[in-house]
């Protein structure tokens, strides 16, 4: 849904540092790497200590890389498969990143068992939801669905609470802190959602390919 609609806004307001990085000669896959790496860093370098604020500051800063990455490419008016494969395989890095450090803050100095369970719970299902997209498109399916809750949703919801959760730790300011749990809380139901809406698509969609299929071969077969 966010991707949708804000995709097409950033891609317009990226596009002057997308085609300034090209003037200095910088590939889109070094783009694609250094935004994985600071995205990584930040999670766990931030997160897990509790600096949810600093780690949302530095995270927001990389995360923009998925998108500039992709002007560059259409800027440069070529689109790789390998550029495609390695900028889907480190998106999962990063959020496994991201969910991983939440979980392990959880599982310390955050005190509660059942959201780390929640944040690795996000975390799974997350990766479960992109690939069942992967995996039925590489069996020829249109998976035509927009989930409830994409990468998108489940990166502006959980990096949002995060960061007004981080001012309530490192700046005082009150009730704050309640707003993550709360965050990871919706983005796992609405991860459930999601995957039960794929799973059902692409149940369809095969149904349909197949009877297609099938019909195909008989009137092949009755052909004279």
């Amino acid at each position: 849904m966010l991707n949708k609609y804000a995709r097409a806004f950033f891609t317009r307001v990226l596009t002057p540092f997308a085609a300034f990085l090209l003037r200095l000669g910088v590939s889109p896959d070094a783009v694609t790497l250094v935004g994985t790496a600071g995205v990584v860093a930040g999670a766990l370098a931030f997160f897990p200590q509790g600096e949810l604020f600093w780690g949302t500051v530095v995270i927001t800063l990389f995360v923009f890389s998925d998108l500039v990455d992709g002007n560059m490419a259409r800027q440069l008016g070529r689109s790789s498969r390998w550029g495609a494969f390695l900028d889907s395989t480190l998106d999962r890095v990063a959020d496994a990143a991201i969910f991983g450090g939440l979980a392990l803050w959880y599982a310390g100095g955050g005190d509660s068992i059942a959201l780390c369970a929640v944040a690795i719970f996000c975390l799974a299902s997350g990766q479960v939801v992109s690939y069942t997209k992967a995996r039925g498109e590489s069996i020829g399916l249109p998976v035509k669905v927009n989930g409830l809750v994409e990468r998108a949703e489940r990166l502006v919801i959980s990096l949002v609470a995060a960061g007004l959760a981080g001012m309530h730790t490192t700046f005082g300011v009150p009730y704050l802190e309640i707003l993550l749990p709360i965050a990871l809380w919706i983005v796992a139901v609405g991860s459930l959602v999601t995957l039960g809406q794929r799973v059902v698509t692409i149940r369809r969609e095969a149904a349909e390919a197949d009877a297609a299929g099938e019909t195909a071969t008989a009137q092949g077969s009755e052909a004279p």
